[in-house]
């Protein structure tokens, strides 16, 4: 058994994809209408045939609320490895992303947190091996 896709929910698809390409650097997989949404997914460009994250709209009623609980808490949805936590911080500053954590060392792993613009924080990690 292995992870093939999981989802984050966005408030507008086209702005999210737009985010999540443009200024995270995923590549999109998947686009296929269904009525008023899409199946839209993104992939890392380093691994495209690897998991994919869905673009999920946030229309379901829990959905809202859940995702607004976890941010007003400052509780990321997920995380993405990077492979400089620092360096991935100052670049996305660059680009105008908006971080709620600076990067932290917390032993031998380095976080940050970063506003998706779509509804959600995003944890950025690095794990030293």
């Amino acid at each position: 058994m292995r992870i093939n896709i999981t989802s984050v929910f966005v408030d507008d698809q086209v702005k999210a994809l737009r985010f999540y390409t443009e200024v995270l650097g995923f590549v999109k997989k998947n686009d296929v209408p269904l009525g008023e949404d899409r199946w839209l997914t993104v992939v890392s460009p380093e691994n495209p045939e690897g998991t994919e994250l869905l673009l999920e709209p946030s229309r379901h009623p829990a959905a809202k609320p859940f995702t607004d609980a976890l941010v007003a808490d400052g509780i990321p949805f997920t995380q993405f490895a990077v492979d400089d936590v620092p360096a991935e911080y100052e670049r996305l500053r660059g680009l105008g992303v908006r971080f709620t954590q600076d990067p932290t060392v917390m032993g031998p792993v380095t976080t940050a947190v970063l506003d998706d613009t779509c509804g959600n924080l995003i944890q950025i990690v690095h794990m030293a091996s």
